[in-house]
Order: structure tokens, then sequence, then C-alpha cells
């Protein structure tokens, strides 16, 4: 019989704080599966335990979710110690106001970073509910979910959303006697992809771009390896859950 292994699903995990997060959580001892459009080579070629990486489109996210609902479903009841999801994935749009805005990526970046890890997590919490074992679900928030900003109308709303969807979602998983904790957690400002677009915008059409560009030049910026390990320090916190919006930089 296979040792049962901490399972953790990952989304978004080619570059960034996911890559960072699924490498950490391989050398934890994770079974880990990671959902993304490329997989990471510098991920499949490291040691560690067991890796399955899915290439999928998050903003046609129906199918994925079938698919990892079925995924979970199949997984043998012995070799499952717990399960956990993190949505990590999000797509962007151009800074800027949202008149004018390209429909399209307004359209795919609310598919990909907000219905998708609805999806994913309804798929999740229905087919590990007869497992017995820890269940988390992890929302990678943002401080722009709590706090507006002129010129990041798409990014504040999804994240808004994953906020409030998991203070719903602790509300019912505690009326179950083996329900799930949930946590919608902000990483802090991390040196990612999000930041070289947010301090590349155009001033006229993004007025919050100087504090953007200010926060690399004056090295304010985490890491991702380093806002990583902060996450994953939150997550493993005996209380997970207790409250279901948090921000890791309040961490005591």
């Amino acid at each position: 019989m296979s040792q049962a292994l901490p399972i953790t699903i990952v989304t978004g995990a080619s570059r960034g704080l996911g890559l960072a997060l699924a490498q950490q959580l391989r050398q934890r001892g994770h079974r880990l599966l990671t959902l993304q459009r490329q997989p990471a080579a510098v991920l499949a070629s490291a040691p560690g335990t067991p890796l399955e990486q899915w290439s999928v489109d998050l903003t046609d996210p129906l199918p994925v979710a079938r698919r990892l609902r079925a995924w979970i479903a199949a997984l043998p009841r012995a070799e499952v110690a717990s399960l956990t999801l993190v949505n990590n994935a999000a797509l962007l749009v151009e800074p800027g106001p949202l008149a004018g805005a390209d429909l399209d990526s307004v359209s795919r970046a609310a598919r990909a970073s907000l219905e998708a890890p609805l999806l994913l997590t309804a798929a999740f919490l229905e087919a590990g509910a007869g497992f017995g074992v820890p269940r988390k679900v992890l929302q990678i928030s943002s401080g722009l979910g709590r706090h507006a900003m002129a010129g990041g109308a798409v990014y504040c709303a999804v994240k808004a959303g994953l906020d409030h969807a998991a203070r719903s979602i602790a509300l019912e998983e505690a009326r179950r006697p083996d329900g799930a904790r949930i946590c919608s957690l902000a990483p802090g400002v991390i040196d990612t992809d999000m930041q070289v677009q947010l301090r590349g915008g155009d001033p006229a059409a993004f007025p919050e771009q100087a504090r953007f560009a200010s926060l690399k030049s004056q090295g304010r910026l985490d890491s991702p390896e380093a806002a990583a390990s902060r996450v994953l320090a939150w997550l493993e916190r005996a209380d997970f859950g207790a409250e279901p919006v948090a921000d890791v930089r309040d961490a005591g």
C-alpha cells in the first residue's frame, strides 16, 4: 500500500508565486497537481514527491472543474492524508479605466480570476467531502480586493469577489461536521509580472503608476520565494480559516 500523502492542487503554477508555492510544497512532501497553460519544466525536472501538471485554459473553466472533480473522486482513499486547493491563477487586464477597456480581455480576466476559482472550489468541496481527511481552500487574494484603485476595476472586483465568496463558503462549511476550512489571503506585494505591468502602465490612464514604480525602486517588493514561504506558513497555522479573509502581513 502506498503511503498517504498530503495532496495539494495549485493553479497558475508555471511562474511567480504559483511556481514558488509548488516548489516549496513538493519540498514539504506534498503530492502535487498543478493547473496552468504551460507546465513548468523547472518543476518537472526537480526531485520530490509525485507531480502531475495539466495544461488547461482557465478562461474556459467548466471542463477543467469537471475534470478536477473526477480526478479527486478517483483518488485511492488510503493514499490521501489531506486535501488542499490553492486558487492562485489570475489573468490581468491592461491598467486603465474600465471605460474603453478591451471587452474580450475583461471577460477573459473575470473568467480566469473569479469564475474559475468558484467552479474549482465547488468541484473540490463536492468530490472531497467523503474522504474524512482535513480539507483546506486557499484563495490568493489582494489588498486591492479591499481597497479600490483607479485603473484596476477588474482586478479589484475579482479579488473582492474571492473575499466575499470565502466568507459565504466558510459559513456553509461550518454547518458540516467535516467541513473544509477556507481563507482568502492577501499575500503582500510581490515582484511578479503583475508588478511589471502596473509600473509600466501609462500614467495618463493609470494614476497609480508612479506608486508602483516606487515600490520597485525602493526595494519594497517581496520575492516570490519569500512570499510563498509566508503564505505556506499561514496555510499551516492551526487556526487556518478562523478568519475567512486575511492578510499575511497581519501574522502575529
